[in-house]
């Protein structure tokens, strides 16, 4: 049985000069761009020597994911233990990705040990300032646009193929570190006390339980995203939105009194000042570890608040003039994803990537309006990024299977810059492009243009009041 899974697993060892469709990266989003743009037998070049990316390869032993099993799995493939109430590990997810690799034949467009280290546009100097994408509005036009430059492992050689059109799945975390205005996490020797140097404090909750209720009741059914506001709305809704600004910060004040019951956050100082929807709109909540709190009881973790550090020879200088001593210091400040796609990408699309907001704005969270034949996935957060880029690939390959057309340039970049925002007027964190207040609002809109149903419940009652997740969006 070894020797024929290792037999269904082998992988791309050569890539045509001239071929269709790019995919850089094969973790999540790689993985689901491969499965729907199948038709077009794409290239897949992961750097690494697997598949599973930041899962695979940017863990701790003891990192898991904080979703549940049936909220982060593809629609038309389920988690072998999908009724298992834990978390699963990242050692779980990683033979999960390597099953749907196996299911669907995916192996054979991956090319492992693959780093993509250039690429570059054939299209001319005007093709991503033209009224209609791309020049034309066609994503594929039978001609290469893009030279891609890969080094294999083991090889300082760069070699380069052509494509007509490059799925970027390179992922937001991994690769690039954030280095950091402050630090997080500073420990001594094993045993010791570790204090967290906090600068912004965020909301963290125990479990998708508020004052006994499910957690989806508050932000993930139609009803509930109702309140909030999304991109493109009229005046109409917009005054509407402004009247249930009561009703909204209640469902926070609501969340918030459970956690302060629950949590000690105000006896660690640990309290946000912000309402707790401003999180949950930036993808920012998080779920608390086991046994955290219990630590901080037995002075197993401390907290300092710090805007400002510096290292001195002994561990870490606050701004204040105080003194943390330590042997061990973890930045665990995040990595700068787009950094990565501006690393590899030429002129003048580089300095395009991120827009004045500090976003990267992309039409459906995946198409940038001025970087023609080029797609971005896994760039946008929600409550399940693998449903998120699992939906914009599908609707990739529908653009590419030529099911409809873009808008022009113009529209795109006034769609973008409304989503832009409708998400500053709802949280102050608004660069981290999430989606969660209005996921079903933007997964109706990527239906529409495939022609599919809007409404994917069996009746009325359930389209208000049931949560939507990714089996409601199987295949049709």
């Amino acid at each position: 049985m070894a020797a024929a899974q290792q037999e269904s697993r082998s992988t791309r060892q050569a890539v045509p000069a001239t071929s269709r469709v790019a995919i850089i990266g094969g973790g999540i989003s790689g993985l689901a761009a491969a499965k729907q743009l199948a038709a077009h037998d794409p290239v897949v070049f992961e750097a690494t020597p697997s598949v599973g990316g930041v899962w695979k390869h940017c863990v701790y032993r003891s990192t898991r994911l904080q979703t549940p099993r049936p909220d982060y799995e593809f629609s038309d493939y389920s988690w072998r233990n999908r009724d298992d109430p834990t978390f699963p590990t990242h050692a779980e997810i990683v033979e999960y990705l390597e099953g749907y690799a196996d299911a669907f034949g995916l192996w054979r467009y991956i090319m492992l040990g693959a780093k993509v280290v250039d690429v570059k546009f054939l299209g001319g100097r005007a093709a991503g300032f033209t009224e209609l994408w791309s020049g034309t509005g066609e994503p594929l036009q039978g001609k290469p646009m893009w030279e891609v430059g890969v080094a294999t492992a083991g090889s300082d050689a760069v070699r380069y193929y052509k494509f007509e059109f490059v799925v970027m799945c390179a992922g937001k975390y991994g690769d690039v570190p954030r280095m950091p205005d402050c630090i997080v996490g500073v420990a001594g020797e094993g045993g010791e006390a570790c204090t967290m140097l906090v600068r912004t404090l965020h909301w963290v909750v125990p479990s998708y339980s508020i004052w006994g209720l499910p957690f989806f009741l508050f932000y993930s059914t139609r009803l509930a995203q109702f309140l909030y506001e999304r991109p493109g709305q009229g005046f109409l809704r917009s005054m509407l939105c402004r009247l249930m600004t009561p009703l909204r910060a209640g469902v926070s004040k609501f969340i918030e009194s459970y956690l302060a019951w629950k949590l000690p956050l105000d006896k660690y100082g640990l309290r946000p000042d912000h309402p707790f929807v401003e999180d949950y709109a930036s993808c920012q909540m998080a779920i608390l570890p086991d046994g955290f709190f219990d630590m901080a009881d037995r002075d197993m973790i401390r907290f300092r608040r710090a805007s400002g550090w510096c290292f001195s020879p002994n561990g870490v200088l606050l701004e204040d003039g105080t003194e943390v001593e330590a042997d061990l210091v973890f930045l665990a400040t995040g990595f700068e994803g787009k950094d990565k796609v501006r690393a590899v990408l030429p002129e003048p699309f580089r300095g395009l990537v991120v827009d004045k907001s500090g976003m990267m704005p992309l039409y459906r969270g995946t198409i940038h309006p001025l970087i023609p034949n080029m797609a971005f996935v896994g760039y946008v957060e929600s409550v399940s990024n693998l449903h998120t880029s699992e939906l914009r690939c599908r609707w990739l390959a529908g653009l590419l299977g030529g099911r409809f057309a873009l808008p022009s340039v113009e529209a795109m970049v006034r769609h973008v810059d409304g989503e832009a925002e409708a998400m500053r007027r709802t949280t102050r964190f608004y660069r981290r492009h999430c989606i969660s207040t209005y996921s079903i609002h933007d997964s109706d809109a990527m239906c529409a243009d495939l022609g599919t149903r809007v409404l994917r419940k069996g009746n009325w009652l359930a389209e208000l009041f049931a949560p939507y997740n990714n089996q409601d969006y199987k295949e049709e």
